[in-house]
């Protein structure tokens, strides 16, 4: 049997899938394979048929959906219309990356492999079913899955097993077979050049992740107390002129940027000048990034590509250590790279939250080593970060709202951990001149009923509350009146947000309004009580007038607390059993009568 080209296809919506796709690929190239790694839609999926080895890494986002970057592939592949054994020919491997508190846990992967199957291709090994709730996270099934994978390989292609692969730490024969992905081509001639001006999307164009629109900042507004914890703003975007329509459930995306400090740091590490301007040229047929300008300067992608205020992955370690001559850190990097010492990672890196600036400033000689061209392979691009879009053109028509609690916490670190894109929009300041936010709408996972008659129910604590402002401004807007909203905070002098806007709603009869704070009593309330406690109502709005219902918020406790709370009130007011309840609630599900939007 002759040797074939491996192809590495991958779903991914946060770059993680993307990671391990070209973790594959590198131990693949060890290994001496012709390897290719592909986004799944970037792939002529009609090729598939003359495939012989693929493997596809894939996450799963929302509720059980496919990431933005393998829908083409999946619409395709669940065409009913493709024969029996079509994929006969086909050896194939599907690992899932999810992550256990979501109730859809590697749907996307597990599908996959069942459909695969059904088109007549044969699996290398079962679905792999990765974890980030794992103490060890992903890894802790990734690891022993590539070692079944590989001696499976082995067995299928004896001709494999002959091959000595090359070793992570043979440093020179690494960077001898695995070239960087990008070289970069200095420029003499430092011109002042705007090389980041956006394209401002044409009346036919809608702005999107290659073409964003930049929105000018109108305000920037703390809405919680200033002697309370947590730091939550209410932003306001002017969208004039952007083609942007969105309904309620929809969501903004856009990208963040590093902070100027972190920016500068970098440079210093790598002793290289902001302002040098460069072009990027591929070292294979891989496209040059479409979102770097060319040419492009340092700072650009320092401050708006690289993602360097991120927690490394294992493949960060891998990669550094190939760069390493000082003995000490070369030993430590190559154990951060190996499988055994995932635990040593995790106290150093995850579970501190260590920032990748900060690992090149743990290991000075190393960064001192450090290739320019390898700074694509080594920091992954930062990913766009989305939220839920808390106001309705029919209220505020070319304005979109957004409500933003800014990440800081505190770790065993001396500097305190900062979520970027939070931290990035808390320090926007519109008074101080004009501020333009580059940005675009995806539809989102929540869909509210369009008859008039057809009652809401919405449970939406702390920030979960946004996309139900949205709704409920739409709806009144329409004439939609029968609306029941359950709030819960901590306190109501402190974080409860549109608490005078609930308060107009309720005098007009559009709204009626339960609240849960939690602190401001001695024993603590949560909206799973307050959905007990109006059990009567709820039942009434879902047994006899069909109401929908939506939770959104944390992804931690509450989805599944609110859902047992409505079980109880079926039981309680139904006469059902707690079987029934549960069926009840699994066919609210499927057909789109209990919807939820979450979070970790």
């Amino acid at each position: 049997m002759s040797e074939p080209t491996l192809r590495v296809l991958y779903g991914s919506q946060t770059g993680t899938a993307q990671d391990t796709a070209q973790r594959i690929a590198r131990q693949g190239r060890r290994r001496q394979l012709q390897v290719q790694v592909l986004p799944l839609d970037s792939y002529n999926v009609a090729n598939l048929i003359s495939e012989s080895l693929v493997i596809i890494v894939c996450s799963t986002t929302g509720q059980g959906d496919p990431p933005d970057n393998m829908k083409n592939f999946w619409r395709f592949i669940f065409k009913k219309s493709l024969p029996v054994g079509s994929l006969s020919r086909l050896d194939c491997a599907v690992l899932g990356l999810g992550d256990s508190s979501y109730p859809k846990f590697n749907f996307v992967a597990k599908k996959l492999h069942k459909r695969l199957m059904q088109l007549g291709a044969s699996t290398l090994l079962p679905v792999g079913l990765a974890d980030d709730q794992h103490d060890l996270g992903a890894d802790a099934v990734i690891d022993p899955w590539l070692t079944s994978l590989w001696a499976n390989l082995f067995a299928l292609y004896p001709s494999l097993a002959e091959v000595i692969p090359l070793r992570e730490d043979e440093a020179w024969l690494c960077v001898l077979v695995l070239p960087p992905t990008y070289t970069f081509h200095f420029l003499d001639d430092v011109k002042d050049e705007r090389e980041d001006r956006l394209r401002i999307p044409t009346e036919q164009t809608a702005p999107s992740q290659l073409h964003p629109f930049p929105s000018r900042l109108l305000s920037n507004r703390r809405v919680t107390d200033t002697s309370h914890f947590q730091d939550v703003r209410h932003i306001e975007f002017d969208i004039t002129g952007s083609n942007i329509e969105f309904a309620a459930g929809d969501v903004v995306m856009m990208f963040p940027r590093n902070a100027p400090e972190d920016v500068q740091q970098f440079c210093q590490l790598l002793r290289i000048d902001p302002e040098a301007r460069f072009t990027l040229r591929a070292t294979d047929n891989t496209a040059v990034p479409a979102r770097l300008p060319q040419p492009c300067t340092v700072r650009h992608l320092m401050e708006r590509y690289l993602d360097i205020a991120a927690v490394p992955r294992r493949s960060f370690f891998e990669l550094l250590s190939t760069f390493a001559t000082d003995e000490l850190e070369h030993e430590k990097l190559v154990e951060f790279s190996s499988a055994a010492g995932q635990e040593e990672l995790h106290i150093y890196c995850n579970r501190p939250r260590r920032t990748a600036l900060e690992v090149l400033a743990d290991f000075p000689h190393t960064t001192a080593e450090l290739k320019v061209d390898y700074l694509l392979d080594l920091f992954p691009e930062i990913q766009p970060r989305s939220f839920s879009i808390a106001s309705s053109l029919q209220a505020h028509p070319n304005r979109l709202q957004i409500l933003v609690a800014v990440v800081r916490y505190k770790t065993k670190m001396h500097k305190q951990r900062e979520g970027l894109c939070s931290t990035w929009l808390a320090s926007l300041n519109p008074e101080q001149g004009d501020v333009s936010v580059p940005l675009w709408v995806k539809k989102g996972s929540l869909r509210f009923p369009k008859e008039k008659d057809t009652p809401v129910i919405m449970v939406g604590p702390g920030t979960g509350v946004a996309p139900f402002r949205s709704a409920l401004q739409e709806r009144i807007a329409e004439g939609k009146n029968a609306n029941v909203l359950f709030f819960g905070c901590r306190s109501e002098s402190k974080d409860f947000y549109f608490g005078s806007e609930w308060e107009e709603m309720m005098k007009a009869g559009h709204l009626s309004l339960f609240t849960a704070f939690s602190r401001d009593q001695e024993e603590k309330v949560y909206v799973q009580q307050r959905v007990r406690e109006n059990a009567e109502l709820l039942w009434d709005l879902i047994a006899n007038k069909g109401a929908c219902f939506y939770i959104a918020g944390n992804a931690k406790q509450m989805p599944a607390s609110v859902c047992d709370a409505l079980k109880e009130v079926f039981q309680q007011e139904g006469g059902v059993s707690a079987e029934e309840a549960e069926q009840m609630l699994t066919a609210m599900e499927r057909t789109g009568r209990l919807q939820s939007e979450t979070w970790s």
